[in-house]
């Protein structure tokens, strides 16, 4: 499958963004889709995923409550709705896909088990 994110720009500290990840190529709803974040001078980090048919999501602790992951299977969308932005969550936004049937919160957060990618979208908040 391929990825396609965007969404990012910059945006006030308290704002809000969609982001949104197409996939084509594949059958959307054979994947879990997530969302990880690079911040500069980190590593990736797991943000939010959800399950084939979207039954199941599952969030970060930093992004709980602030962050909603949803899916489109019928147009091969993963979103992803921020609200409350923070300096802190300035990173490149990444949606990835793995096709696995089961829902093991230590696979699907995990940056390694995922072998599809899309190329990053930036989210840069100001303070």
């Amino acid at each position: 499958v391929q990825l396609q994110a965007s969404g990012g720009g910059l945006v006030q500290a308290g704002g809000s963004l969609r982001l949104s990840c197409v996939g084509s190529g594949s059958t959307f709803n054979n994947y879990i889709m997530t969302w990880f974040r690079q911040a500069p001078g980190k590593e990736r980090e797991f943000v939010a995923a959800i399950s084939r048919w979207g039954g199941n999501t599952h969030y970060s602790d930093s992004v709980k409550g602030r962050f909603t992951i949803s899916r489109d299977n019928a147009k091969n969308t993963v979103n992803l709705q921020i609200h409350s932005l923070a300096p802190e969550d300035t990173a490149v936004y990444y949606c990835a896909a793995v096709s696995i049937n089961a829902w093991h919160i230590a696979t699907i957060t995990t940056t390694r088990k995922y072998k599809y990618w899309g190329q990053g979208t930036l989210v840069t908040v100001s303070s």
